[in-house]
């Protein structure tokens, strides 16, 4: 599963379009973000915004990686990402 602060038609597309076959959740009014520690007071005028994280939680409920950054342009390491996922 994944989660965005994004419209439900827009993820609906997203998915599609990669042909993902598990669930996309829509976090528009910010309450996983805010759970989590990843939502900017304000950014760029607008508040309720999550700050680009990643979390692989697994099917205990246990976080097995966290990353996060305040700066909305910094991507994270995506073999990492991808390692933790292969070793659930």
């Amino acid at each position: 599963m994944a989660v965005a602060v994004t419209g439900t038609f827009s993820q609906l597309a997203f998915g599609k379009s990669l042909g993902l076959d598990y669930p996309l959740l829509s976090d528009w009014d910010g309450l996983v973000a805010n759970r989590y520690g990843v939502q900017y007071r304000e950014w760029l005028g607008h508040s309720g915004v999550a700050k680009r994280s990643i979390f692989v939680i697994d099917s205990d409920g246990v976080i097995r990686y966290r990353w996060h950054t305040d700066d909305a342009l910094v991507l994270p390491h995506f073999d990492e990402v991808v390692e933790v996922l292969r070793r659930l």
